[in-house]
C-alpha cells in the first residue's frame, strides 16, 4: 500500500509567524541569549564523539515542530538505529521529519527507509538515487556523469532553533564505539541567524530536482515501523550499546542549554554551502563553495592550518600554497597517513606532491594510526583519536581569527563533483583553540615529514626523548605503496 498521507512539503515547513517564533522549548531556552547577542551566532565545538552523538539524540527528544536532517552516511548499525528511533518517536509525537540521504551508501536500507517513509510525519528523500537498487554498479555503466556527483553535505537541525554542521555522517564509526576504526571528528552546534540561514539551505536541497522523494524510487509500503527500528532484544548486553547509553545518561546537553550553562562562543558565522545542482553539473566554476571559501575567508597574512582528511591539493592548489609560502605565510597540513588513510587510493592524490611543499618550507604532518586499546569506558578522542584512528575532521584556521569547519575536504571531488557546506566562523578564541590542539595532535599523534641531504622522505615520530625515523611509509604493506605509486601515475587525480 503505498503512503496515504498529503506530501505536507510547502506547507508544514513554513516558518511561523513572528507573534509564535521561538515559542518552543529550544526557542525559549536560546533567544534570549541570542538576543543579547544581537547579529551573532552561538556556537558550541563538539569535538568529543559520544557527546556529539548525544547531542543529536537528546536535541531529537525535545523537538515540538521539526527535524531536518541531512547527511552523505546513515549506517543501520547501534548508533544509526539508535537516531532513527529518536526520530521516530519524535514523529510520533507529532513532530514532522524530513530525512534526506545521498543514495550512495544506502544499500541494504530500502527496507527501513521505506518503513520509516510510511509515517504520517516522515519523509524521506534520497539525493541522486540509483536506478538499480541490488546491483548498483550498473547505474555507473549508464549514468555515470550524474551518479558520480554526491551530496557530501551533513546536517541535523531541530525545531528551527539549533542546528550541528560538520563532518560528522552517523554510524559507530563516527561517534566513537564500536569495533571499527573510529573516524576522528569535529562537529559544531550552532544557534541564533546561522541556522535560519541552514533551514534555508535544507529547503533549497529539498526542492532540488537532483533529489528525489523515496516514493518516485522505490515503492513504499506500510509496516511495523517500531520493529524494525528497534535493535535485537540482547542489545543492551552489548558493551557499545552501554557507552551510548551511559553518555545519554549523563549528558546535560539540553539542560545546560537551557540553563545557559553550556559554554558558547559568540561570533559572526556564515553558512556556505553549494548550490544543489552541482548534482547535475549545472554550476559555474565561480559558484562553487571551494572558489567563494576562499573569497569569504580571505588570503592568509600569517599562518593557515589546514586539516583535511583527504588532501590532494592538485598542481593549482599546490601554485596557490607556494605562492603564499614566498609571501612569509607559515602552513602546517595535517592529514592521513597511508596506514591510517581509509581510502588508500585517494593517499596517491597527495603523495606525489608531498616533496615539493616539503622543498618549499610547507609543514607536512601525517596521522599516525592507534593500535585498539581494549578500554571499555568513553574517552575524549578529539581530534585524532586512540583506537585505530582515522581523521575525518575537516577544518581549517587562519591567522588565529577564522575557522572553517564543515564536510569540504582539499581535494577535487570536494571542490568538483560533491556537494559541501560548512560555517566560517569569525572567532579568535575558536581559531586559536584550534591551533593549539593541531600543535598537540601532530606532536603527539602524528609523523612529521621531513626530507633528508637526498632529498628522501623520513616520518620522524617522537619517543620520549629521542627521534625515530621511519624510511618508508610507516605500519603499510609493499604491495599498499606499490598501488599508491602505481596510481599517482594514472590520470585520475580529478576523481580523488
Amino acid at each position: 500500500m503505498t503512503k496515504k498521507t498529503p506530501d505536507f512539503t510547502n506547507v508544514c515547513w513554513q516558518k511561523p509567524p513572528a507573534s509564535d517564533d521561538h515559542a518552543t522549548r529550544l526557542g525559549r531556552a536560546v533567544a534570549p541569549e541570542a538576543a543579547r547577542h544581537e547579529g551573532l551566532s552561538g556556537i558550541h565545538p563538539l569535538d568529543n564523539s559520544l557527546d556529539a552523538f548525544a547531542a543529536r539524540y537528546t536535541l531529537a527528544g525535545v523537538a515540538e515542530r521539526t527535524l531536518d536532517v541531512q547527511y552523505y552516511i546513515w549506517e543501520d548499525d547501534m548508533s544509526g538505529r539508535l537516531l532513527f528511533g529518536a526520530l521516530l518517536a519524535a514523529a510520533s509525537r507529532g513532530v514532522r521529519v524530513r530525512i534526506l540521504l545521498d543514495d550512495n551508501n544506502t544499500p541494504g536500507m530500502d527496507g527501513i527507509l521505506m518503513l520509516l517513509d510510511a509515517h504520517p510525519n516522515i519523509d524521506v528523500r534520497l539525493f541522486n538515487p540509483f536506478s538499480f537498487r541490488r546491483l548498483r554498479f550498473l547505474g555507473y555503466l549508464t549514468d555515470f556523469a550524474r551518479l558520480n556527483r554526491r551530496m557530501h553535505n551533513k546536517s541535523f537541525t531541530v525545531d528551527g532553533e539549533v542546528s550541528i554542521v560538520g563532518g560528522r555522517n552517523i554510524g559507530d564509526a563516527y561517534f566513537g564505539a564500536g569495533d571499527q576504526p573510529l573516524f576522528t571528528d569535529l562537529d559544531v552546534m550552532a544557534t541564533g541567524p546561522v541556522v535560519a540561514d541552514v533551514c534555508d539551505d535544507f529547503q533549497r536541497y529539498w526542492e532540488s530536482a537532483a533529489v528525489a522523494p523515496l516514493s518516485r524510487v522505490l515503492e513504499v509500503n506500510e509496516g511495523e515501523i517500531s520493529r524494525r527500528v528497534q535493535l535485537p532484544p540482547d542489545w543492551l548486553e552489548n558493551p557499545m550499546a552501554q557507552r551510548y547509553l551511559e553518555r545519554l545518561r549523563t549528558s546535560r546537553f539540553v539542560a545546560q542549554l537551557e540553563s545557559g550553562e553550556l559554554n558558547m562562543l559568540w561570533a559572526k558565522t556564515r553558512l556556505l554551502s553549494d548550490d544543489p545542482r552541482k548534482g547535475e553539473g549545472k554550476v559555474r566554476l565561480r559558484g562553487l563553495l571551494g572558489v567563494r571559501l576562499m573569497r569569504v575567508v580571505g588570503e592568509p597574512r600569517e599562518q593557515f592550518d589546514i586539516i583535511s582528511p583527504y588532501f590532494v591539493p592538485t598542481r593549482s592548489g599546490v601554485a596557490h600554497l607556494l605562492t603564499l609560502v614566498r609571501k612569509g605565510v607559515r602552513i602546517a597540513i595535517l592529514t592521513n597517513s597511508l596506514a591510517a588513510n581509509d581510502v588508500a587510493m585517494v593517499h596517491a592524490g597527495y603523495a606525489r606532491w608531498r616533496k615539493k611543499l616539503l622543498r618549499h618550507g610547507v609543514a607536512l604532518y601525517e596521522l599516525k594510526p592507534q593500535q585498539h586499546s581494549g578500554r571499555a569506558t568513553p574517552h575524549d578522542r578529539g581530534l585524532t583519536g586512540n583506537s585505530g584512528s582515522s581523521l575525518h575532521a575537516k577544518t581549517f584556521s587562519v591567522d588565529g581569527e577564522k575557522v572553517f569547519i564543515g564536510s569540504f575536504n582539499f581535494d577535487p571531488r570536494s571542490a568538483l563533483l560533491n556537494t559541501e557546506m560548512g560555517f566560517v566562523i569569525e572567532c579568535e578564541t575558536l581559531a586559536k583553540l584550534g591551533h593549539e590542539r593541531f600543535i598537540r595532535s601532530r606532536r603527539h599523534s602524528a609523523w612529521e615529514l621531513r626530507l633528508d641531504r637526498r632529498g628522501r622522505i623520513n616520518w620522524v615520530e617522537q619517543e620520549g626523548e629521542r627521534e625515530v625515523v621511519w624510511r618508508k611509509e610507516p605500519q603499510t604493506s609493499f604491495w599498499k605503496r606499490l598501488v599508491v605509486r602505481i596510481t599517482a601515475r594514472l590520470p585520475v587525480e580529478w576523481l580523488l
